[in-house]
């Protein structure tokens, strides 16, 4: 059995990106019920010198949908921060999801052996896309969607490893 680059990345964000969704819509519930004002989890951080909840939510967008878009264009540069309170990080999760859901097989198995640059300032890296999707950027997207369920961990919120997992791809 062969692997393509699309079911090594896509089919992979489009398990996560849903759970994320759910451990979102999970925390949002909880923060209610405990009269916790969620917009003021955005800024959370794990340690002082880590990006907050909203860095880490915007960088989900972005190494998944915005890497499978980069890649196609030959350039990604860094993930932009998005603003706004709580429902604006789920939104921009959802958005993700939906535009991930119509990539196709086709369009990101014919990226393979395509150059793509991840530029930061002056500062350019090569890549062939694949070695891109997945040695730079689906790392990215575990750590930072592993980042953010920890913050939200962290404020209580009663979430466990399967709530991270997502749907599984299980035999039928």
């Amino acid at each position: 059995m062969s692997v393509s680059l699309y079911d090594s990345t896509v089919v992979n964000y489009l398990q996560i990106l849903p759970a994320v969704e759910g451990f979102l819509a999970k925390g949002l519930a909880h923060l209610k019920e405990k009269n916790i004002d969620p917009d003021g989890i955005v800024e959370t951080r794990l340690y002082d010198d880590m990006l907050p909840f909203r860095f880490q939510i915007g960088s989900v967008v972005a190494h998944s949908i915005g890497a499978i878009n980069g890649a196609k264009a030959g350039l990604f540069t860094p993930p932009k921060t998005p603003e706004g309170g709580y429902q604006a990080m789920q939104k921009v999760v959802t958005e993700a999801r939906e535009a991930m859901e119509k990539v196709t097989a086709t369009d990101v198995n014919a990226l393979v052996g395509k150059d793509v640059i991840f530029q930061i300032g002056e500062r350019k890296i090569p890549f062939v896309a694949e070695n891109f999707l997945l040695s730079f950027s689906q790392p990215n997207f575990y750590f930072h969607a592993t980042t953010a369920y920890d913050i939200l961990r962290m404020k209580g919120v009663p979430l466990g490893k399967r709530d991270f997992l997502g749907r599984l791809r299980i035999k039928s």
